[in-house]
């Protein structure tokens, strides 16, 4: 299979653009593999464990942009390659016409010359050189968005502190979303402005607790990320409580949410102690915490994210705390998909790609009774491999680590998703397939675009085996996303899919659906 490559020395493009360009370039056809990224010595290595490693490529300093592609022929590459240089030129494009400079600052202080009044920086570097300017924009007096991930822990409690000594906060590393004063970072929904503050350690889990918010009628001050390691104990949630103050002091905000798996448990208390003493109502959602502890300090505590938004929002409207969460009644939906299984067909089989919603469904399917195997488990015994296989309920989180070397996110980049959505079509023990949809800016313009013709094929070769097979899904987004909900919806459901109003009701159904009398979910 012929690689080819293209080599932009002294070229640096940030890790998102970068992500979507290679996702672009590898749906071309005959293309078999397509990667772009900055020459660090860790991306080197990723080249190298996937035969991509080429000889310019090895020789690229970490300055140096490298796109590699395999393909079907060396013609196909080359035009692939071509067409990746085009994008790289047209990005440049809308800055001509506005009539400003063609050339982006290269460097922090040549776009602080620009803007001198910003106070906030955006960082997307690869991880080994994102601490280093991290700290140079803490120095220069700027709020960090630190996107980039492989930062160790020790430089993410350096920053913290450094930021906390100077007042200033740190989102992430690691931090997928936030929205301030109703600008978007990262991958973030579009959503009505209001007076909910949010502060997570938790990228999906904010984007649905906030795109759940805007379609119950609320509306958001502001939703800052902490990354996902601030409840450590090494780093002992110091953008949390930062976050929390910073939300106490904004006069646009009346209800506070907290959100996160669960903390360790020293960083948990300390956190709840922090808001016992708050001046505006808390809602705290740890999920796989106890609420008892959250109660204690006179907060709101929620079990699922979609308690969280339900409640935060009965509070920021003034409406009765105990009206019933906004919920379809889905078990004549789940009693219709209970028809022409197989006796084999028990199982249930997740395919997310935002985490926390893998988290929160693997909770769910544990809270009656079933055993979830997961590439991220709520218990070690409960681990999965791909060497390993398990007779059982298999929730994947297809946006970790081991299945995104060298590939984009599934949120951008669907081709990982598809191969296990059809491995687990084909499976003769599985019942339902569970699927998360993730919308909003950043995420991939058309999602269901892409899972349709999977589902609809999956759907066709069970039915021809003379199998039913459920498929059930929810849609993170709003009806301001770009991709448009409903014509996401609408898609979705063209194809077979079942649609549940939130994440934690779609695992709901899946559990209705997987066992024969219904018993345990809608």
């Amino acid at each position: 299979m012929p690689v080819k490559d293209l080599i932009k020395h002294d070229t640096y493009q940030d890790s998102v653009f970068l992500m979507r360009l290679a996702q672009e370039i590898s749906q071309m056809e005959g293309v078999q593999v397509a990667s772009a990224l900055m020459a660090t010595p860790q991306n080197k290595e990723v080249l190298k464990n996937t035969s991509l490693l080429t000889p310019d490529a090895e020789r690229a300093g970490p300055n140096d942009l490298v796109i590699v592609v395999a393909a079907t022929s060396a013609t196909i590459a080359e035009e692939a390659l071509r067409r990746a240089e085009e994008r790289l030129v047209t990005i440049q494009v809308p800055a001509r016409e506005t009539g400003m400079a063609t050339v982006l600052p290269r460097n922090l202080d040549g776009a602080l010359r620009r803007w001198p009044q910003a106070n906030l920086v955006s960082i997307s570097t690869p991880g080994p050189y994102a601490a280093a300017e991290a700290l140079k924009a803490l120095k220069r007096g700027l709020h960090v968005f630190l996107f980039s991930d492989n930062v160790s822990l020790e430089d993410e409690l350096m920053l913290k502190r450094r930021a906390q000594e100077s007042d200033l906060l740190v989102m992430g590393p690691d931090c997928g979303t936030a929205i301030i004063r109703g600008v978007p970072l990262g991958f973030a929904n579009a959503v009505r402005r209001g007076t909910i503050g949010l502060v997570a350690a938790s990228g999906s889990g904010l984007q649905e607790v906030t795109s759940l918010i805007h379609n119950w009628g609320g509306g958001v001050s502001q939703a800052i990320g902490t990354g996902s390691r601030d409840l450590h104990g090494e780093i002992g949630g110091i953008s949390m409580r930062m976050g929390i103050d910073a939300l106490q002091e904004d006069d646009d905000t009346k209800v506070l949410v907290l959100l996160s798996k669960p903390p360790e448990p020293r960083v948990a208390s300390a956190i709840l102690d922090h808001i016992a003493t708050a001046c505006i109502s808390v809602v705290v959602c740890f999920l796989g915490g106890d609420p008892a502890d959250i109660q204690a300090r006179d907060a709101l505590a929620a079990t699922t994210l979609e308690e969280a938004a339900w409640l935060a929002v009965c509070l920021s409207q003034g409406w009765d705390m105990t009206s019933p969460l906004p919920s379809e009644d889905l078990s004549d939906t789940a009693a219709a998909q209970r028809r022409g299984f197989s006796p084999e067909q028990r199982y249930i089989s997740g395919l997310f790609s935002g985490g926390t919603l893998c988290y929160e469904a693997m909770l769910i399917l544990q809270r009656v009774g079933r055993i979830p195997y997961s590439n991220v488990p709520l218990r070690p015994e409960w681990a999965w491999s791909p060497s390993r296989p398990v007779a059982s309920d298999l929730i994947l989180d297809l946006g970790s680590d081991e299945f995104t070397v060298g590939r984009p996110h599934p949120m951008i980049d669907f081709r990982t998703r598809l191969a296990y959505l059809k491995g687990a079509g084909q499976d003769p023990q599985v019942r339902v397939i569970l699927l998360d949809v993730i919308l909003g800016y950043g995420a991939h313009p058309d999602p269901a675009g892409e899972l349709a013709p999977a589902i609809a094929d999956a759907k066709d070769r069970a039915g021809a085996e003379g199998r039913s097979l459920a498929i059930v899904a929810s849609i993170c987004g709003t009806d301001d996303d770009p991709q448009g909900f409903l014509a996401q919806k609408e898609k979705l459901q063209r194809a077979g899919a079942v649609i549940a109003p939130t994440s934690a009701q779609a695992a709901r159904l899946a559990v209705a659906i997987a066992v024969d009398d219904g018993a345990g979910g809608v």
